[in-house]
């Protein structure tokens, strides 16, 4: 008995692709959280996290949240793109934690000493949606 078939091929998942800003920050989840470092040999704190990856693709900016919040032009939440900032009210109602929006309503953080590390968290998280306050987009971001 011979048997003929035919079998079709599985779709080849969609590669995504990010800005640089994005592809270099995935590259550093699991780095420690270091309160007032930036840098990937000695930990992040948040905002310092964003600092350094933006600076790693040659755009400044402030170096802490409130600055960020402040001097950083404001993007509409409907608009977010990857690279974005997303900025949240953590403490005393005011801009004290930022993130780097990925996409699919995920960003990347040094959320603090409790977690650890460097991490992908989602905006859908019950914690974080209560929290979020708004989004940044810095200068010289490339879309």
């Amino acid at each position: 008995m011979l048997l003929v078939g035919c079998a079709s091929t599985p779709p080849v998942p969609e590669v995504k692709r990010y800005p640089p800003v994005v592809t270099y920050a995935l590259s550093l989840q699991g780095a420690p959280y270091r309160w007032g470092k930036a840098s990937p040999e000695e930990g992040f704190d948040c905002s310092g996290f964003v600092q350094h990856v933006y600076a790693q693709q040659g755009i400044r900016i402030p170096r802490t949240v409130s600055e960020m919040a402040v001097a950083l032009p404001q993007v509409s939440k409907s608009d977010l793109h990857a690279g974005d900032l997303v900025l949240f009210n953590t403490v005393r109602n005011k801009a004290s934690h930022v993130g780097l929006y990925i996409q699919d309503r995920k960003f990347i953080h040094a959320p603090s000493s409790r977690a650890g590390k460097v991490q992908i968290s989602s905006l859908e998280n019950q914690y974080w949606r209560q929290r979020f306050i708004g989004v940044r987009r810095p200068n010289g971001l490339e879309e």
